[in-house]
């Protein structure tokens, strides 16, 4: 049974890592009974070290009785993410994310870990990797994974940090939902836009909009639509 969280991003305005998600990822990983956590800093925001965002994920935990171990430190990666109870993801560049799980080969060991029912907690980069490709992430593609199919644990993409545009704004780039109607000129996959503060909880066939804000949802030849908390993406698969 697929057992996720989803999230727009690690933190929120006026708040510390992890926080605003903190209970409910402890509830998760005390029901899957992990008292350790494999977690993936490939996506290395700031270009940080893999043991310096690892030990960024451990102080945030701290208290919770739980040990965070990176990947980059396991011998046989596979194997400890097929072993792991808990995972987690961590934000950054998706592109650079993407490179060094082809690289290790191990993203299908990830899916199948999840798909298993290893709970699986990804934020922003960690969060694209879990849609069907990466097309939709924010970041400059510094470098060029092998390809931009990710996990596909879900029936469509995430455009974390979604951003709508502001009034009497003078900027004149492009606004998010500008570029993910560009992507659906190529494509016909699903499109959310999933705002900070915002994630989606996924237990088996249900993946429910939590938090307090709407998320908007794109297709392709269809105008965009605002969804409320509790709603259920598992209808767009």
């Amino acid at each position: 049974m697929r057992n996720l969280i989803i999230a727009s991003t690690s933190t929120i305005h006026g708040s510390g890592y992890l926080e605003y998600i903190k209970e409910d990822v402890l509830t998760a990983l005390k029901e899957v009974g992990a008292t350790s956590l494999l977690f993936i800093p490939f996506a290395r925001p700031g270009g940080i070290t893999h043991e310096e965002y690892t030990k960024k994920v451990q102080v945030a935990l701290e208290g919770a009785g739980i040990k965070v171990v990176g990947l980059h430190e396991m011998q046989d990666p596979k194997q400890a993410i097929l072993e792991a109870k808990a995972i987690f993801t961590g934000g950054g560049n998706t592109f650079v994310l993407l490179h060094e799980l082809y690289k290790r080969d191990v993203l299908t060991a990830l899916r199948k870990a999840i798909f298993s029912g290893t709970f699986y907690l990804g934020t922003s980069a960690g969060s694209n990797l879990c849609g069907l490709t990466v097309n939709n992430t924010n970041d400059m593609p510094i470098v060029h994974p092998p390809s931009l199919k990710a996990l596909g644990v879900i029936g469509y993409n995430i455009n974390p940090h979604y951003l709508d545009p502001v009034s009497g704004s003078t900027h004149m780039g492009e606004t998010r939902e500008t570029r993910i109607n560009e992507f659906h000129t190529y494509h016909h996959i699903p499109v959310v836009g999933l705002r900070e503060g915002s994630y989606i909880r996924v237990l088996g066939d249900k993946e429910l909009l939590k938090g307090e804000l709407t998320a908007r949802v794109f297709k392709k030849d269809n105008k965009p639509v605002e969804v409320s908390p509790d709603f259920d993406f598992a209808t767009l698969n």
